[in-house]
C-alpha cells in the first residue's frame, strides 16, 4: 500500500509552492521548483548519502535504476491502450516539428504534452478524468501532419472525443465499471463474467492464496470463453519486461546479500513464468532482507487503478537507507506488539502475534512507473493478507521526497494554512507541530496501520471489491490517527510532549473535509481512494460529533459539537473542540472499519465509502476553489529522477557514478521516450 502526498502540509512545508515561473532555492542553495504548469509543479530531490555509498553499492544501485526506467511503457499502457500512441505522437512533435514553437496554440499543446507526461496517459493523474488540450484539433491535426504521424485521425479521435474514454477508472455505481474504465486490464467482458471466472478459479479454502488476477489481463475471444493473458517475459509487456529482467541479472552481480541475490532470482524467474506463487516467495523473502542499504520495489504492485482491485499497476522505486532517521521507525516497529495489543478493535480482529513488522526512513534514487512522476511518501508491502499474517510486511517513508516537497515550499508567500485555519492559535499550534506529527502518522500508517489486524477464516481478500482500496487506506489512516494521541508515543520519546497530537488531528479534519477539494473540478464527485478516505473519516466524525461534546464554564455544562463549522465574513471553517473526544471517535471508526475487513462485509463497507466519501457539498466545493484560486498555488506536485551517469577510467572501466541534478523536467521526459521504450 502506498500513502500519497499530503495535500497541504507535508513534513516541514507550512505552505504550497506559488505559481510564479521562478525556480525556489533551498538553503543550500539546490533549487527544488523547476517548473509549473496546468494545476501541476514539478519539483527535483536530491540523494543524501550517495557519496558514501562503495563502488559496488553503486553499480547495484545503478542496475536496479535502469530496470526500473524499462518498466515505463508497461504503466502507460496499463492505464489505457491508447496512451503510447498518444505518447509517441506527442515526443514526434515535440523533437522533430520544424515551424514556429511559439504562439497560444503551441503553448497548449506543450501544457497538453506536459500533463500527458505526467499521468502517464491521458486521464488525470489523481482525479482519473481525461485531459483534453486547449488547442483546436485542428491546430494538432496540422502538427501530426507535418511530422508524419501514422493514424493520425484516429489518435485525434481518441484525444478529443467527449464519448470516448473519458475515464480512467470508473465508479458509476449504477453501470458496469469494467466496460466503462478505460484502464487496459480487460477486453471484451462484462464486470459479471470477470467475478464469475475468477469465483471458478480461486480455491476459498487455501490460507495462503495467491493474488489472483495481479499480473493479467482478462480477455473473451471469438469463441466466448473468458480467460487471462499473462504479464510475463514471454506473453504481454515481454520485450519491456525482458529488459528489466537483464538489468536485474547484473544488479545481483553487485547484490550487498546473498538474501539479496536469492530474492532478485525469484523475481527474474516469477517475471519468465508469471507464477504468483514465486510472487509471494519473492515478497517473503524481500520482507525478510532488513540488513542492506540498498532496497527497491519492482513488479506489478498497488490496485487501486483496478474497478475491480485486482490487476497491479507496474512501479519501482530504488532507495537507499537514512540510517539516522530510521531510528524512530524502528522505535516504532519495535513496539508493534503494543500497539496491536492496545488497539481499540475487537479481539477476534487483531493478530495475536505480530511478526515480521519492519520500519525504516529512506531516500528514494530513482522513481518510476506508478511512483513517477507524482509518489508516495510511505509504502508498506507485501499487500498479500496472508503474507502479513504469517511473515509481517516492510514499511518506509521516503525522507527525501518529504524534505524537498518543504523546501520548494518554503518560499512561497502565501499558504492554505492562513487562509484555511480558523484563527491564530491552530496556525501556531501546525507550526510547532505538524512536521513531526505528518512524518509519525506516515510511520504509524505505514508500519503498522496497513500491518495491523486479520481476516477471519474464511474472508476473502477480495471481498470488499471496488471499495478495498478505499477502507484500507481509510483503516491505516484511522490507526495512525488513533495512536497520534496516546502517551505511548511521548513514553518513546516519538512525539515531544501530549499537545502535538492536536496539530494532526486540525490538519487533518481542516484538509479532508474541505481543502483537498481544491484538486477536484466543481460539478465532480470525489474518486481517488486516498482522497476518499480522508473525506470519509473527516465527514463521519463531523456528523456523528454534532452535539456529542460538551463545555463547561460557571454556570453549568452545556453541548457541543465535537468538530464545529463555522462561517466569519463568508468563509467556512472547521474547528475541533474536543481533541480528546475526536480520538475517541477515530478509535471508534477504525474498530468498525476493521470489522467490516475482517468480516468481509461488502454492504457495510459500500454504505460508508458512498455516503461520507464520494459526493462533495456543491456550495463547500465552489468556496473551496474560489479561496485557493486567490492563492496561485498548484495542488499537484511531481519529480524529475537524477540522472546516475558512469564516470569511466581511460579503459573504459567504470570507477565511479555520479549524480546531476540539472535535467529538465521536459528533457528528461523525452530522454526516457527515447532510450526506454520498448513497446
Amino acid at each position: 500500500m502506498k500513502l500519497i502526498v499530503k495535500l497541504i502540509v507535508l513534513g516541514g512545508a507550512l505552505v504550497a509552492a506559488s505559481s510564479c515561473q521562478q525556480k525556489n532555492a533551498g538553503e543550500d542553495g539546490f533549487k527544488y521548483l523547476i517548473d509549473e504548469f496546468a494545476d501541476l509543479k514539478i519539483m527535483r530531490y536530491q540523494i543524501p548519502g550517495w557519496d558514501e555509498l562503495s563502488l559496488g553499492q553503486k553499480e547495484y544501485v545503478y542496475h536496479l535504476c535502469e530496470a526500473a526506467k524499462w518498466g515505463r511503457d508497461i504503466l502507460w499502457d496499463q492505464n489505457c491502450k491508447w496512451n503510447l500512441p498518444v505518447r509517441k505522437a506527442l515526443e514526434n512533435v515535440l523533437e522533430n516539428y520544424s515551424g514556429r514553437h511559439s504562439g497560444s496554440d503551441w503553448d497548449a499543446f506543450e501544457v497538453y504534452a506536459k500533463r500527458v507526461f505526467f499521468s502517464n496517459g491521458i486521464h488525470h493523474h489523481y482525479a482519473e478524468d481525461k485531459i483534453f488540450p486547449s488547442c483546436p484539433r485542428k491546430f494538432m491535426a496540422t502538427l501530426f501532419a507535418k511530422t508524419g504521424v501514422e493514424n493520425a485521425d484516429e489518435l485525434l479521435d481518441v484525444i478529443y472525443s467527449e464519448e470516448l474514454y473519458l475515464q480512467r477508472k470508473s465508479t458509476n455505481a449504477d453501470g458496469d465499471i469494467v466496460a466503462e474504465s478505460a484502464v487496459n486490464y480487460y477486453e471484451g467482458v462484462t464486470r459479471e463474467e470477470v467475478e464469475a471466472y475468477y469465483a471458478s478459479i480461486a480455491d476459498e479454502n487455501d490460507p495462503c492464496p495467491v493474488s489472483y488476477g495481479l499480473n493479467t489481463k482478462v480477455v473473451k475471444g471469438e469463441d466466448g470463453v473468458v480467460r487471462e493473458e499473462a504479464w510475463k517475459e514471454d506473453g504481454l509487456y515481454g520485450a519491456a519486461i525482458a529488459h528489466i529482467t537483464a538489468e536485474l541479472e547484473k544488479a545481483a552481480e553487485y547484490a550487498e546479500t546473498e538474501s539479496q541475490k536469492k530474492y532478485i532470482a525469484l523475481l527474474v524467474d516469477y517475471y519468465r513464468t508469471g507464477n504468483l506463487r514465486t510472487w509471494d516467495e519473492y515478497n517473503i523473502e524481500w520482507l525478510n532482507d532488513t540488513l542492506g542499504t540498498v532496497d527497491f520495489v519492482n513488479g506489478f504492485v498497488e490496485d487501486y487503478n483496478d474497478p475491480l482491485a485486482r490487476k497491479g499497476t507496474w512501479e519501482s522505486l530504488v532507495n537507499i537507507k537514512d540510517m539516522a532517521a530510521s531510528a524512530r521507525t524502528e522505535i516504532i516497529s519495535a513496539n508493534a506488539q503494543w500497539f496491536e495489543d492496545n488497539s481499540p478493535v475487537d479481539p477476534a480482529f487483531k493478530k495475536a502475534v505480530v511478526k515480521g513488522v519492519s520500519a525504516k526512513v529512506i531516500n528514494a534514487v530513482t522513481l518510476a512507473g506508478d511512483c513517477y512522476p507524482a509518489t508516495p511518501i510511505g509504502i508498506n508491502l507485501p499487500n498479500a493478507d496472508w503474507i502479513r499474517r504469517d511473515h509481517g510486511s516492510k514499511s518506509v517513508t521516503i525522507e527525501n521526497i518529504t524534505s524537498a516537497y518543504s523546501a520548494a515550499a518554503n518560499e512561497s508567500p502565501k499558504s492554505t494554512l492562513a487562509e484555511f485555519a480558523y484563527d491564530e492559535d491552530e496556525i501556531a499550534l501546525a507550526k510547532k507541530y505538524l512536521n513531526i506529527t505528518d512524518n509519525v502518522h506516515t510511520d504509524l500508517h505505514e508500519c503498522l496501520g496497513h500491518g495491523s489486524g486479520q481476516l477471519l477464516p474464511g474472508t476473502s481478500p477480495n471481498a470488499l471489491g471496488e471499495y478495498s482500496s478505499t477502507l484500507e487506506e481509510t483503516r491505516a489512516d484511522l490507526f495512525g490517527l488513533y495512536y497520534c494521541a496516546d502517551e505511548k508515543l511521548v513514553e518513546l520519546g516519538i512525539l515531544p510532549d501530549m499537545e502535538a497530537y492536536k496539530a494532526q488531528y486540525a490538519n487533518y479534519i481542516r484538509n479532508g473535509i474541505m481543502v483537498q477539494f481544491s484538486r477536484v473540478e466543481l460539478g465532480r464527485p470525489n474518486t481517488e481512494a486516498h482522497m476518499q478516505n480522508r473525506k470519509l473519516i473527516a465527514e463521519w466524525c463531523y456528523e456523528q460529533g454534532l452535539g456529542r461534546g460538551h463545555y463547561c464554564d460557571e454556570n453549568g455544562c452545556y453541548p457541543q459539537d465535537i468538530i464545529e463549522k463555522k462561517v466569519r465574513d463568508g468563509k467556512t471553517y472547521f474547528v475541533v473542540n474536543d481533541y480528546e473526544e475526536l480520538r475517541v471517535m477515530f478509535g471508534e471508526l477504525l474498530a468498525e472499519i476493521q470489522r467490516i475487513k475482517s468480516e468481509g462485509d461488502f454492504a457495510a463497507g459500500k454504505a460508508l465509502v458512498e455516503k461520507y466519501a464520494v459526493n462533495i457539498d456543491p456550495e463547500l466545493h465552489k468556496e473551496v476553489l474560489e479561496r485557493y484560486a486567490a492563492l496561485n498555488l498548484k495542488p499537484y506536485g511531481g519529480f524529475v529522477n537524477p540522472n546516475i551517469i558512469p564516470v569511466l577510467d581511460e579503459a573504459g572501466a567504470v570507477v565511479d557514478y555520479k549524480v546531476d541534478y540539472t535535467e529538465s523536467y521536459m528533457d528528461q521526459m523525452l530522454r526516457y521516450g527515447r532510450e526506454y521504450s520498448a513497446l
